[in-house]
């Protein structure tokens, strides 16, 4: 992540587009954070919860789903993104007033110490600046007895087979393969999650490694590709050419197995107890 408005400005552009085409991929294992998070004291649910990284808000709308009395507070560097969560907060029953968005980094969070009963993150800690600072001030934020629940990724996985087509037709059309924008942030495994949650202040730490599997058709897949992934190369094709390439891609796509369609990637709960 080059900046803070470098990030703004990339995740805002493609808001949309990660909420159509890549939210619903991870919104099941975003969504498991929750039965991660356990009671604040043994029995009570989380009155006031903050979700870190919130994004178009998967994690802030299961979290007003499961606990009707609870207020969320979202955080996001994307403004964009935040107005989606609002947006699809908008929809549900019982919502009204109890989600709260702000723009700001997971390493400077605008709270006093000790705000909240809970704070909760999905697929963000990998790639902040700082994980430690992240994890920091998740612990300044939350208060004493408070806990805190995250996934993010795990290093390693198999490649998954649709990517080897679109490198082969973007190679063939003369373009440069995809280049991933993470700043190599996922986590080496579940016990270097565990400490890192522990060095920042929390106790009674479980890590648990798990797995994301998502099985995509030939044209959700091209979708994601083509209006998300690498929507800044598609949307300077001309017509034609675009078409071109999109025809090509879903012939090999359509091609594949449906295990070669079928993405796993490795992931990483985290739950603790704050200090």
């Amino acid at each position: 992540m080059a900046s803070k408005a470098a990030g703004e400005s990339r995740y805002d552009r493609l808001a949309e587009g990660y909420a159509r085409h890549w939210g619903p991929v991870i919104r099941p294992a975003a969504e498991a954070v929750l039965e991660h998070a356990g009671s604040v004291d043994g029995t009570a649910p989380p009155t006031t919860v903050l979700d870190i990284g919130a994004g178009t808000g998967a994690l802030s709308l299961a979290a007003l789903r499961r606990w009707p009395g609870a207020r969320i507070s979202a955080i996001d560097i994307s403004t964009a993104m935040l107005d989606i969560a609002e947006r699809e907060a908008r929809r549900l029953p019982a919502s009204a007033g109890r989600l709260t968005t702000l723009a700001a980094p997971a390493d400077r969070l605008p709270f006093d110490d000790g705000t909240f009963d809970l704070a909760i993150s999905s697929f963000v800690l990998q790639l902040v600046p700082s994980r430690k600072a992240a994890l920091a001030e998740a612990r300044r934020v939350v208060r004493p007895e408070g806990r805190i629940a995250w996934v993010a990724w795990l290093v390693g996985g198999e490649r998954f087979g649709a990517d080897r087509v679109v490198d082969d037709v973007l190679d063939e059309f003369g373009f440069d393969p995809p280049e991933s924008d993470s700043p190599s942030g996922d986590l080496a495994s579940a016990a270097a999650a565990a400490d890192a949650t522990r060095r920042a202040g929390f106790r009674d730490v479980h890590a648990i490694a798990d797995e994301l599997v998502h099985r995509w058709t030939p044209e959700a897949y091209l979708a994601f590709i083509a209006e998300f992934d690498e929507e800044s190369l598609f949307s300077d094709l001309d017509p034609a050419e675009r078409a071109e390439v999109e025809a090509k891609l879903l012939a090999g796509l359509r091609n594949l197995s449906a295990a070669d369609l079928t993405m796993r990637l490795p992931t990483v709960y985290v739950s603790g107890r704050a200090r």
